[in-house]
């Protein structure tokens, strides 16, 4: 079985307020760091056509694509959208009549993920900077809202789905891949900056999650466990016994009611 390495390309939130050891200022360049080498290490799309993701490409802990159900014709939105590898993948699926729509806290991958969609001739995927707690998009926009391993590392869990809310149509779903708690986390796994830069250390519990999902408006919301968990986590911390206490999991939710009509993009400041 091929290992899966965690990128942490893919994490894309400012985790300051969740660490009370390290100063807020240190955090943050550590994390934009991060990020910066992780743009100058990821995978080459060749031009023409969309590359699978590889091990530096922004891969995280899963592929929400692979459950998120796109059809054609649907826009999707990319939380913590990294060196863009998922957008493209999702735009595979949604075609020409879609639209692909990434945001990331980061200067350096937005520039990378640009410059791969070019790369592949992928025109409906637009890449924007910006905060996934303050989502730079008009309410009621998306039909598809996914991310890949990134809401773990937010400081503020609870508004980056009232936002995943917001932002999806009447009816659209949400289609995540991250990382959950099915056992207490130990202090010492929450303390280190590096698992917690990799998606671990703040991980919430099953029933957290799921509640955090209606508190915000969602129904039908599932947390399922990914075939793939096991070897993931021995993956990332060869013998540290992670998969004792987290999971790899696929997490869906759908806002209630009927879908409306998209958004014009030409109102809005969405990258071409």
């Amino acid at each position: 079985m091929r290992q899966i390495i965690v990128n942490t390309a893919s994490c894309t939130c400012d985790v300051s307020k969740e660490l009370p050891h390290a100063q807020h200022d240190d955090w943050r360049a550590h994390v934009r760091g991060v990020y910066t080498r992780a743009a100058t290490q990821a995978a080459v799309v060749v031009p023409g056509r969309v590359c699978a993701p590889t091990e530096n490409s922004g891969l995280g802990c899963g592929s929400p694509t692979s459950f998120a159900g796109l059809v054609p014709g649907e826009w999707v939105l990319d939380l913590g959208s990294g060196s863009g590898f998922d957008c493209l993948a999702a735009a595979v699926e949604v075609g020409n009549a879609g639209r692909v729509i990434g945001v990331d806290m980061t200067p350096a991958m937005v520039s990378l993920a640009r410059r791969h969609a070019a790369e592949a001739g992928v025109a409906i995927a637009h890449f924007l900077q910006g905060e996934i707690e303050h989502l730079p998009l008009p309410d009621e926009t998306f039909d598809v809202v996914i991310s890949n391993c990134v809401i773990n590392l937010c400081a503020d869990k609870e508004r980056v789905l009232r936002e995943t809310f917001r932002v999806l149509k009447p009816g659209g779903r949400l289609a995540v891949a991250d990382i959950v708690a099915v056992a207490p986390v130990p202090a010492a796994v929450q303390e280190v900056l590096e698992f917690r830069t990799a998606c671990i250390g703040s991980a919430a519990p099953r029933e957290e999650l799921l509640g955090m999902l209606r508190r915000a408006g969602f129904e039908s919301e599932k947390v399922d466990i990914a075939e793939h968990s096991h070897s993931l986590l021995c993956g990332w911390a060869p013998g540290a016994g992670l998969e004792q206490f987290l999971a790899a999991a696929n997490i869906t939710a759908t806002r209630p009611g009927r879908c409306g009509a998209h958004f014009n993009p030409t109102s809005t400041a969405i990258g071409s």
